[in-house]
């Protein structure tokens, strides 16, 4: 299966607000590598995980690890979630520009964990 397989076996009225997250991803992070992990698109950048997003009936799930869960917690109390997930209700407003600084504070924490260890 592919993300394209994934979002095209979701509901129509879904499909939008995937392919936006998808769209964001791929130009926040233009290297990144796209796959399937856990049944739902896979993100990661420098080898490592950056971020996941699933369809559920009543939600998008994001799954940023800990870390992005952790910096953005004030801002995600909000959401029911839990350690490394957070569930934004699709009847109500999807918080896009919320979910852009948690994919940018990922993408500079795999860049630093990266150049770490090089």
């Amino acid at each position: 299966m592919t993300v394209d397989d994934y979002i095209a076996n979701t509901p129509a009225e879904v499909q939008p607000i995937l392919l936006k997250i998808r769209a964001m991803i791929l130009s926040l992070a233009p290297e990144v590598e796209e796959s399937i992990a856990y049944m739902m698109p896979a993100y990661k950048t420098y080898g490592k995980p950056l971020i996941y997003f699933g369809h559920n009936n009543k939600h998008l799930g994001l799954y940023a690890t800990p870390s992005g869960h952790s910096q953005f917690e004030d801002r995600l109390v909000q959401y029911k979630g839990g350690k490394g997930s957070v569930q934004f209700p699709y009847k109500d407003d999807i918080p896009y520009e919320l979910i852009e600084e948690i994919i940018r504070f990922r993408i500079e924490e795999n860049k630093k964990l990266y150049l770490k260890i090089c």
